[in-house]
């Protein structure tokens, strides 16, 4: 009997699986499991890092936590119990895809290749990629780097951009892949590598940590334009037309140009550093339009 009552449960899980994987239910999940499950970032500042006191902080986070005020609203689960899980550059689309992470509130950018894998919500930011250095290194453009070594983050678009670069212009450039965003700026303080390559919210994030942030600086012609936004399973409309109606319910009440306000144009922990990071024509155009949009 025990043997086929665990047949039978086998049968179920199975079933289950795979009705999931076909057709995602994110909000059945959720009220089933009483959890909703968010992926965060350690380092992303200022979209989703750790403060001192090790709690989750930044613009991404704060927007993620009105999706969950909106879904705990939906499901009348006041009391709706809030996992937090890290994710790198690597990890964190195979988190959504494989059920782990409901939402995914980071600095991920939403292109076409990623699509294929995951849904994106309305876009929460719009960056450049561009270079920091040490001042007084001699590094002003991406035509300094030759030969030189130059450090960016695993499992990020700008990685990639950065190695067609290098390939296509014969930089021989050595090109170092950190972990993340954190070991990055660490390679480039270090003196391991001339330049740290990524989006430039993200380098001014880093910059602010510093201690002595006024002995570096972002420079160099941005190699592109990303669109961010929040991440989560494909073919789920019920969770997707959610979390883009809260967003685009916040665009529209000017909550999410405080929140911009807030993380890029006041000071921030941990060391109380204002990034002066000004809202871009092309993201007030986005909260005026929300829209989901890929750049590429």
């Amino acid at each position: 009997m025990k043997l086929k009552l665990t047949f039978l449960t086998l049968c179920a899980s199975a079933l289950v699986s795979s009705a999931f994987g076909q057709e995602s239910d994110t909000l059945g999940k959720i009220k089933s499991n009483g959890v909703i499950t968010l992926g965060i970032r350690e380092s992303a500042v200022p979209f989703s890092y750790y403060d001192n006191n090790q709690r989750v902080v930044g613009y991404s986070a704060e927007l993620c936590a009105l999706v969950v005020s909106a879904v705990k609203q939906k499901l009348n689960m006041p009391n709706l119990e809030v996992k937090e899980i890290p994710t790198t550059p690597l990890s964190r689309i195979p988190l959504i895809v494989n059920g782990t992470v409901d939402l995914e509130c980071g600095s991920t950018t939403n292109n076409l290749t990623r699509q294929k894998q995951v849904a994106f919500s309305n876009t929460t930011f719009i960056i450049s990629t561009r270079l920091m250095v040490k001042k007084g290194s001699g590094v002003k453009d991406f035509g300094d780097l030759v030969g030189k070594n130059v450090v960016t983050t695993a499992g990020t678009t700008p990685e990639q951009i950065l190695r067609e670069m290098n390939n296509k212009n014969n930089m021989h450039m050595n090109i170092i892949s950190a972990k993340d965003h954190a070991e990055s700026f660490l390679t480039l303080t270090t003196g391991r590598a001339s330049g740290f390559f990524i989006d430039d919210a993200l380098l001014y994030g880093q910059k602010a940590k510093a201690p002595n942030a006024d002995d570096y600086e972002v420079v160099g012609k941005p190699q592109s334009f990303e669109a961010y936004a929040l991440v989560l399973r494909k073919d789920d409309p019920k969770f997707r037309a959610l979390v883009n109606e809260t967003l685009a319910a916040a665009m529209k009440s000017g909550k999410t140009t405080e929140l911009y306000k807030k993380w890029f144009m006041s000071p921030i922990p941990p060391n109380g550093i204002n990034l002066n990071f000004p809202m871009s024509d092309q993201l007030r155009d986005a909260f005026a339009n929300p829209n989901d949009t890929a750049f590429q």
